[in-house]
């Protein structure tokens, strides 16, 4: 009985071990071909620009790095799976991403959906990431409408700040130069007609009054704007030493053309979005020092070197300094959450990006109420390079050079 009773046990102990040899290959049978990621962004229209600056090279650096190491982890499965990509044009239309997100959810059943450029485009495909329970990563979207949505999308992440804290932040370090008898206290402030550009305004007109500021002129402009002489002809009649345009890259670029051609060239000038781009650097040359515009890198940071590098090797220029070192840091979050909870589970990885803590090139955020906090509000090009200026106070940051130099 005892020898019988030794082979049983050997037997079963063999039994274990074969079927524990087995596991790893039945799981991964069982794994997914792939990881299906989409996305509707603006590869025509008055969008692309942006996009081709802070989106699209970085969804491709992304998937290319990925794929190269063997794909996303998943633990469950034992095994790396790839990415594959589901990709449509929104034409720079908020009606078209609206309808090619939908279709990238319910038709082509995306694992994720990854957003376009711009706040009002992010905004128009809020309700349905939320109506199908996907993570939105709104990365290239400012509103102070941000706390509030929040709340009532839990499937929302905003990661680019409010309004309020742009304008304060801009408004306050202004007042500091004020009081320190570099500026007076006129301001003159324009801002194109759409999402960005209002929310921006608004919020610096009340930040100017509460700064002790008089806001000389205020005027929006329409998208598509072609000739921006008969505004910046009127900026310059009012003296102002600051001049604010709340401006996308297509007016940034005449903003700042035509502003050198008429002779506009306030102590203060902030500009953007499009300053940060690396085509602002290669046109302007020389003539960038002093402009300042929303963002900032610290390029005293390992990481950001090292992801500019990479980025450059990829796309071929430079990313932007304003969203682009923070849409990376979008997509480092979710495939950290994605491996952290092993599987293709939606509601897993939106709850892990909600609570987890992530090692990113910006160093390691946390979200607070689903919102990134951890940001530069105000850069400014000094010697060939666009520095995070504000907060004053955060590691890597410059002091500002006003006023402004004469153009170059």
């Amino acid at each position: 009985m005892k020898t019988d009773s030794k082979r049983f046990w050997l037997q079963q102990v063999t039994a274990a071990a074969a079927l524990a040899a087995l596991a790893p290959l039945a799981l991964a049978q069982e794994a997914p071909k792939s990881v299906r990621i989409g996305w509707a962004i603006a590869k025509t229209g008055h969008n692309a620009g942006g996009t081709a600056a802070t989106v699209t090279p970085n969804y491709q650096l992304w998937v290319k790095e990925i794929n190269a190491a063997g794909g996303i982890m998943l633990k469950a499965y034992g095994k790396r799976v790839p990415i594959e990509v589901v990709e449509y044009d929104d034409r720079s239309s908020t009606e078209e991403a609206v309808r090619a997100t939908e279709r990238l959810m319910t038709q082509d059943k995306v694992d994720f959906v990854l957003p376009p450029w711009s706040t009002g485009s992010n905004l128009a495909v809020g309700p349905t990431y939320e109506k199908h329970k996907y993570p939105l990563l709104a990365a290239t979207a400012v509103t102070d409408k941000a706390p509030e949505l929040a709340k009532r999308w839990k499937h929302a992440f905003f990661f680019l700040g409010t309004g309020a804290g742009y304008a304060e932040s801009l408004v306050s370090y202004l007042e500091t130069a004020k009081k320190e008898g570099k500026i007076g206290n006129k301001i003159a402030m324009i801002n194109i007609a759409d999402g960005f550009g209002v929310e921006l305004a608004n919020a610096t007109r009340k930040a100017a009054k509460q700064h002790g500021f008089e806001l000389v002129y205020d005027k929006s402009y329409p998208i598509g704007t072609q000739d921006m002489t008969p505004i910046l002809t009127e900026v310059k009649s009012k003296s102002a030493d600051v001049f604010i345009a709340y401006s996308y890259p297509p007016d940034t670029m005449l903003i700042t053309e035509q502003s050198r051609v008429n002779g506009l060239n306030p102590k203060v000038m902030f500009t953007g979005v499009g300053t940060q781009f690396p085509m602002f650097k290669a046109k302007f040359g020389a003539a960038t020092e002093g402009i300042m515009a929303p963002g900032g890198v610290d390029f005293d940071a390992p990481a950001v070197k090292d992801y500019f590098q990479r980025h450059k090797a990829s796309a071929g220029h430079e990313p932007d300094r304003f969203a682009s070192t923070i849409q990376y840091t979008t997509l480092q979050v979710l495939q950290q959450a994605i491996e952290r909870v092993g599987k293709i589970d939606r509601a897993a990885v939106t709850q892990e990006i909600r609570t987890g803590t992530f090692d990113t090139i910006i160093g390691p955020i946390k979200l607070e109420n689903q919102m990134l906090t951890k940001l530069w509000y105000v850069g400014q090009w000094q010697g060939g390079e666009f520095y995070g200026i504000a907060p004053s106070n955060r590691a890597g940051a410059k002091p500002a050079v006003i006023p402004k130099p004469a153009w170059k």
